[in-house]
């Protein structure tokens, strides 16, 4: 591998992974919003904002390389998928806890991607 191409490489790994922690940031976003407008009483924000934080996490989802990512892409398929139905109940059941929940994992996923990143 010439050093160019290991520079190129270096830089679409960090691009990358910097799209993915703005991903995971739009994410937490959306459903602090979510918790403000169930605070509020505010049924239609809180059914949006859930939604579009649910639209990233299955974006994510579905630009995982499963052929080269192998056991951790498949752990964070179901983890995705996980945060997408626990939402789902979330949203349901107007359940602050539920959303804070997903916050929490998405945070603990995006110190490791902002590592990366870096």
């Amino acid at each position: 591998m010439t050093v160019r191409m290991y520079e190129e490489t270096s830089i679409s790994t960090q691009d990358r992974g910097r799209v993915v922690v703005m991903l995971y940031e739009g994410a937490i976003r959306f459903l602090r919003q979510a918790i403000r407008a169930l605070e509020q009483g505010d049924h239609v924000g809180k059914g949006r904002a859930i939604g579009k934080a649910q639209d990233i996490i299955m974006e994510l989802n579905n630009v995982l390389d499963m052929e080269t990512g192998r056991d951790i892409a498949a752990n964070l398929r179901q983890l995705y998928m996980f945060m997408w139905k626990h939402l789902n109940q979330a949203n349901l059941t107007k359940d602050p806890r539920m959303v804070q929940r997903v916050i929490e994992l998405l945070e603990e996923l995006n110190r490791g991607w902002r590592t990366i990143a870096s």
